[in-house]
């Protein structure tokens, strides 16, 4: 169940970025998330044969419009936590890529899930938040009547905001693969440990 709900979290993420991405966005996180989500259901709704029948368009659509959402190097430094120390910017930016690649390939699909902006709830804005950590509370309505917490954390930039973590059930999506990655990078070098993730070759687990 925390594997559909994680999936789901990230696919949400997903939703958010399209439509966006070739604009500076002024506008603030939660506004982000209440009206891009609408938008894009709308969107998948028109083109649902399409992509089912071709997920390789989906994944291009996915990978073209949720880049520019999320602050891809960030993730990544705080993935790799102290094994990221000694990383050149140029070993960083081979990591994201190979990063984004997992999360576009992982999650893309998970797109046809979403049949309703009903599904989604955008909770009142809660506690004290900044421009260098805002979170965006929400619940995803299941299939089985119950609701999933996801939430998005967001940071300022001289871009915009942009997302940088997504928080399923209590789960951060960057601690799991902190946890799982960053003991490799340290043991094999970030060279290796990002040749094997673009390759495909390390499996990461929700």
């Amino acid at each position: 169940m925390m594997k559909e709900f994680f999936t789901r979290g990230l696919c949400l993420m997903l939703l958010l970025a399209a439509g966006w991405a070739h604009a500076l966005d002024q506008r603030d996180p939660m506004t982000i998330i209440e009206e891009t989500t609408s938008h894009i259901l709308q969107t998948l709704d028109s083109r649902r044969e399409e992509y089912a029948a071709d997920l390789e368009q989906l994944r291009a659509m996915v990978r073209e419009d949720l880049l520019p959402l999320i602050d891809l190097n960030y993730s990544a430094r705080l993935i790799l936590g102290k094994a990221g120390r000694g990383v050149s910017p140029e070993q960083l930016d081979a990591f994201s890529d190979a990063m984004s690649g997992v999360l576009i390939n992982r999650y893309a699909d998970g797109l046809l899930e979403f049949r309703s902006d009903e599904q989604l709830e955008v909770l009142p804005m809660k506690g004290s938040n900044n421009e260098k950590l805002t979170r965006v509370r929400t619940r995803i309505k299941l299939d089985n009547g119950g609701t999933a917490p996801v939430d998005y954390a967001f940071h300022k930039t001289e871009e915009g905001w942009k997302a940088f973590d997504v928080t399923v059930e209590g789960i951060s999506y960057v601690i799991t693969f902190r946890n799982q990655i960053a003991p490799r990078v340290e043991k094999e070098g970030i060279e290796k440990v990002t040749a094997d993730i673009a390759a495909g070759n390390l499996k990461i687990d929700d």
